[in-house]
């Protein structure tokens, strides 16, 4: 009789303890649903779609449609290779050199603390500001060009050559970006126990060897974490193309990318269905390299 209520005691404290549990993860969980689970729910619902805005909404069922349509629209292909190509050239090269300033500034160079707020000021500073600044010194008789004209160097049109223009937004957000992901390195290379160093250095190894078999192996997260972050924002860019392009992708569609596509067929040609369509394709190439990336910074299987 005793063992009979004792278990019944702990069903009951169990079931009381279960419920103060899910009572303090109701807020998280009701943020979630409202501004995640529902919201790509209602995606897939709006990619089976023909949606009609004009004069009332109408949903039209058209299975997938929308996404048969990506293989057969060039404009897809052309924003899926310049974005591309601008993550290929802008996640290595800020990635890069967001390590050597790191390393730079971690070595106790004079002033060191005035150089780290000086780097970090691009990250803080508005992008469409930022964008506006980089359109001035790109104009044809910008600071660049000029400076360019005065070291004997070939000028060109920078806002208007199909040719430059998608180099022209990479520079400007390698120079932008760099300095955050230099912030992280930074943080992971204090942490790095001194002794360490110190012990290598004992047996003989000098500063390249340290860094090469020391620094690299302990940053290898810290590396995984910037180049999974860079690559999903390098994928989204948006704002620089729009403002550089006055929201066409020009010159000739040098500067679309897929975020912006996805911006011109919601807002341009009221397509909101074929805009998820797209939207879920970008979702899909991201979640694929992040994996490959996960799968090569790491020993477990994907």
């Amino acid at each position: 009789m005793f063992e009979v209520k004792r278990r019944q005691r702990r069903k009951e404290w169990n079931l009381t303890e279960n419920l103060a549990g899910y009572l303090f993860m109701a807020p998280t969980i009701l943020v979630l649903s409202t501004f995640v689970v529902l919201p790509i729910l209602y995606a897939v619902f709006l990619s089976l779609h023909k949606v009609k805005l004009l004069g009332g909404i109408e949903y039209k069922f058209v299975g997938f449609r929308n996404f048969s349509r990506l293989v057969e629209d060039e404009r897809v292909w052309i924003a899926l290779k310049n974005t591309a190509q601008y993550v290929a050239i802008v996640v290595p090269t800020q990635t890069v050199l967001a390590l050597v300033l790191a390393v730079t500034l971690n070595s106790g160079i004079r002033g060191k603390n005035l150089w780290r707020i000086l780097y970090f000021l691009p990250t803080v500073t508005s992008s469409a500001v930022l964008t506006l600044i980089f359109m001035w010194i790109y104009n044809t008789n910008g600071l660049l060009n000029n400076f360019l004209a005065f070291v004997g160097l070939p000028t060109y049109n920078w806002l208007g050559d199909p040719a430059v223009a998608l180099l022209g937004i990479m520079l400007m957000n390698i120079w932008s970006t760099a300095p955050f992901y230099m912030v992280i390195y930074l943080a992971a290379l204090q942490d790095i126990p001194q002794t360490l160093y110190e012990a290598a250095s004992l047996d003989g190894a000098n500063a390249q060897q340290q860094f090469i078999h020391i620094t690299l192996p302990l940053l290898k997260p810290v590396t995984f974490f910037v180049l999974a972050v860079g690559v999903m924002g390098t994928f989204q860019l948006f704002d620089q193309s729009y403002i550089f392009s006055n929201g066409n992708g020009g010159p000739n569609n040098a500067t679309l990318t897929v975020v912006l596509l996805i911006y011109q067929a919601v807002f341009r040609n009221l397509q909101m269905g074929y805009a998820a369509a797209i939207a879920f394709l970008l979702a899909a190439v991201i979640i694929v390299i992040t994996l490959i990336q996960r799968r090569l910074f790491s020993n477990e299987k994907i």
